[in-house]
């Protein structure tokens, strides 16, 4: 029997039907065709799958699509603007902060929170940050950099 539930998607309404062992990331990406929430472990040690929920980042694989009835959820979909990229987005484009890009809408979700809760994170603090989200391709050099250029953003009023 499939359980009904209610979900803020990037700020879009849904009534849906999922089966009770449904997990958040495949009712994204399955019934809502949000592809940039990835599969990866299925274990919540990688990341790739992260999304915000009610503005917390959190792992998709490991929460029951039902334990998020009612939720507002934002995923890399919804850091778009009328087709444009946020500028967290640009950064890691100019900063060269993905190399395969299979990891990268995780780092950027996590990013944002990271951002939207400190007004200027130090090196370290990023690194903290960032620390549930794993890239095989880089050595994260590039990651925090792209992060350290969208607070600089940030704090000079460019951001969404």
């Amino acid at each position: 029997m499939k359980a009904p539930i209610q979900l803020t998607v990037n700020q879009k309404e849904y009534a849906l039907e999922v089966e009770p062992s449904a997990m958040l990331l495949e009712v994204l990406r399955d019934q809502l065709k949000l592809k940039s929430v990835h599969r990866g472990c299925l274990e919540g040690e990688c990341g790739v799958c992260t999304v915000l929920l009610n503005s917390e980042p959190v792992n998709s694989c490991l929460i029951l699509a039902v334990q998020a009835d009612g939720a507002k959820i934002i995923t890399l979909e919804g850091l778009l603007k009328h087709g444009e990229l946020h500028p967290l987005m640009k950064s890691f484009v100019e900063n060269l902060g993905f190399q395969c890009g299979y990891c990268t809408s995780g780092f950027l979700m996590t990013a944002y929170s990271l951002l939207n809760n400190s007004k200027k994170p130090t090196e370290e603090e990023i690194r903290k940050g960032i620390e549930g989200n794993l890239c095989r391709c880089t050595g994260y050099v590039n990651i925090v950099k792209s992060i350290q250029a969208a607070a600089e953003e940030k704090d000079s009023g460019n951001w969404w």
